[in-house]
């Protein structure tokens, strides 16, 4: 009776050795279609987080950037916009210095005139010729310094012109750049649409490989 229990003993024994074997086995195998889906998908939504999170902030550093470029723009405009009134107000003040000199220049010919006739018909010392002369240098004093005006006029209109050139260079430049940022910012915005779509597809996957395991 002693043996027949030993032996049934030793048989439980081996019986559930074996089960012990064969669980141990069984979790040392590869995961089965259905858990290795489910890895997968986490994997996707991990890699879909860190895509989303990257271009959402090389879309925010684009709108960073574009808002700089308005703001260079805006500044540049109205510098060429000023340099432009300076070039206008030089144009004006050229103009009227022309026209004093000119004026200057008439009046120099006719005092010359004047002093020929003076000095013929009452003498070259006489009060007369010398009036003249006074007049006649008095407006060449004047138109002189209407020449120095007009070069004065000259170079302070040649520096505005190079101004209003440099500012139009930099408006062209911060449009490029602005052109750029945009389309940049936009193609980020796609990438993070694109990302958000891809997120939802795997979450979604994974919500559905969890239903077929159970």
């Amino acid at each position: 009776m002693n043996a027949e229990h030993m032996v049934r003993r030793g048989v439980l024994a081996i019986a559930f050795a074996g089960l012990l074997a064969g669980g141990a086995y069984a979790l040392s195998q590869d995961p089965t279609p259905q858990q290795q889906d489910i890895q997968n998908d986490k994997k996707d939504i991990r890699s879909d987080k860190k895509d989303l999170a990257k271009d959402r902030a090389d879309r925010n550093a684009d709108q960073r950037d574009i808002h700089l470029d308005k703001r260079d723009l805006a500044k540049d405009r109205a510098d060429r916009n000023a340099d432009q009134k300076d070039i206008n107000h030089d144009r004006r003040d050229l103009n009227k210095d022309r026209a004093d000199r000119n004026a200057d220049q008439r009046d120099i010919h006719h005092d010359k005139a004047q002093l020929a006739r003076d000095d013929q018909k009452f003498g070259a010392n006489s009060a007369q010729a010398q009036a003249d002369r006074k007049d006649l240098q008095a407006d060449r004093v004047d138109r002189n310094k209407d020449q120095r005006d007009i070069n004065h006029d000259r170079k302070d209109l040649a520096k505005d012109r190079v101004d209003r050139n440099a500012d139009q260079r930099d408006i062209h430049h911060d449009k490029k750049d602005l052109a750029k940022d945009r389309k940049d910012r936009n193609k980020d915005q796609k990438d993070v649409n694109k990302d958000k779509k891809d997120l939802h597809k795997d979450r979604k996957d994974l919500r559905q490989d969890r239903k077929g395991h159970k």
